[in-house]
């Protein structure tokens, strides 16, 4: 779900520098070639876009190694995960998720009448797949895997992925959302794309949302076999990528200067702040993506109220395990020393007094 926006605080608050820390966004921008590829299709927005986006998927095919009718394109990967749930369940259908993960898979479901089996998770708020693939029954038709997981910043081992895939089989479709794979910088962190190529039940969702920075004009993708790509088409509305999230996605994808700098901008930054908040004693759960979940001792939706009374925005989560914790985004430098100066005056101030 959203982060509050920076607007809405301003209106309600009226606090005037405000850092938002809520959203996951791309703290350096949009990839500028992106941002041009936008000016140039301004012309064009009397016409309606190329439904099927041809040359996105052509582009994003090459660039996978796969065939275009192993495509789809989504507005953002939310939609992916609906449609995901409309092609699969019927009333009553099960879909299995993690416990601590992304809210939309819950939601998604419900919208069909499905019914969501939430699996524990292991220790270190980490998926337990093991668990997971031995929750699927007979009326199991999806099993929804972030990874990287959102809001808690861990992750599924090629190992772990193996061992889930030797238990489930081709017996569901698995879902593998990479919202946010190029921040991941683990050696033994599971290309889902692998998973596809030695004939495996899944489907791979990615976004232009996150390193590219092209969370406003909301588009990703899916990879599959044909045979589950024909079946979300189905469900596809009509040009549901407006032109300009076709034509900025496929300039960002040429881009490779912006994704790299951005790649290692954040994982200086993630180093940086979650040294200061091992400095601090702060609780939080060590991430591989450009967000920190962190734990407070305190009523969280209090705490939310008087960060954003500071200026600074981060996202309260809930739910089984997450009392009082907050996601907080990887900005820039500034942008986290802000953050951890509203810390120091809210938290660690209660502490000591």
């Amino acid at each position: 779900m959203p982060g509050k926006p920076i607007e809405e605080v301003q209106r309600e608050l009226g606090v005037r520098d405000i850092v938002k820390l809520a959203s996951n966004e791309n703290p350096l921008g949009t990839s500028p070639k992106a941002l041009e590829a936008i000016r140039q299709a301004l012309p064009e927005l009397n016409r309606y876009p190329d439904g099927s986006g041809y040359k996105l998927r052509k582009a994003l095919a090459q660039r996978l190694a796969v065939d275009m009718d192993q495509i789809i394109l989504g507005n953002g990967s939310c939609e992916l995960i609906e449609m995901l749930a409309r092609a699969y369940l019927a009333d009553g259908d099960e879909a299995v998720i993690s416990q601590q993960s992304f809210v939309m898979y819950e939601l998604a479901v419900n919208q069909v009448n499905g019914r969501a089996i939430a699996v524990p998770t292991a220790p270190g708020r980490r998926h337990d797949v093991v668990a997971m693939a031995k929750a699927v029954g007979e009326r199991t038709k999806l099993v929804y895997i972030a990874n990287p997981c959102n809001p808690t910043g861990t992750y599924v081992t090629r190992r772990e992925l193996d061992e889930y895939f030797e238990i489930v089989g081709d017996r569901v479709l698995t879902v593998l959302d990479q919202a946010y794979q190029e921040y991941v910088d683990r050696a033994d962190y599971p290309d889902g794309l692998d998973d596809l190529r030695k004939g495996r039940n899944v489907i791979v969702l990615r976004t232009f949302s996150k390193i590219y920075g092209l969370a406003g004009i909301r588009i990703g993708y899916a990879v599959s076999s044909p045979e589950v790509i024909a079946t979300l088409n189905r469900v596809r509305s009509p040009f549901n990528t407006s032109s300009l999230a076709q034509a900025a996605a496929l300039a960002a994808l040429d881009d490779e200067e912006w994704a790299t700098a951005s790649r290692t901008h954040n994982l200086q930054e993630l180093k940086f702040l979650e040294a200061e908040l091992s400095r601090r004693g702060v609780k939080f759960t060590p991430s591989v993506t450009n967000f920190v979940l962190i734990e407070f001792d305190e009523d969280v939706q209090k705490l939310f109220l008087e960060f954003q009374k500071r200026g600074v925005i981060i996202r309260p989560v809930g739910g089984p395990g997450l009392v009082n914790c907050a996601r907080v985004s990887v900005g820039t430098r500034k942008e986290n020393l802000r953050f951890l100066q509203a810390l120091d005056s809210l938290v660690l101030a209660a502490t000591a007094g």
